[in-house]
């Protein structure tokens, strides 16, 4: 079973992307915000890491750049799921080492076909 760590700080969304993900058949394991997302980097087998972007102790930009450097995670992929659209956004994720970037509201079978092309 694939692990998918997600990371948001509104709990509607934890729970609606925990529900579809667990629904597919996905170990999920949930985080608040980035610098408590942080305990879970600590060897253990996580197969993809999904973020929202802003968040108030650590947004998911300084979250992707700790994680690699990392380098046990350092080419874990990783999805931005977030509200925002601003393309220089965009351009600071990739160049953090985000993987892709998908904007909320988001398709449910899209994020699911974008996760298997990642983590087959």
């Amino acid at each position: 079973m694939k692990t998918i760590l997600f990371v948001d700080d509104h709990a509607s969304i934890r729970e609606l992307v925990n529900e579809i993900l667990k629904g597919k058949g996905y170990e999920v394991l949930l985080s608040d915000d980035g610098k408590n997302a942080l305990q879970y980097f600590d060897g253990r087998i996580i197969d993809l890491l999904i973020t929202d972007l802003h968040m108030e102790k650590m947004d998911g930009i300084e979250l992707t750049k700790n994680v690699r450097n990392n380098s046990i995670y350092k080419h874990l992929p990783i999805i931005v799921l977030t509200t925002e659209s601003q393309y220089d956004k965009k351009i600071e994720a990739k160049q953090a080492g985000a993987t892709c970037w998908i904007v909320k509201p988001f398709d449910a079978e899209n994020l699911i076909k974008v996760i298997n092309k990642l983590i087959r």
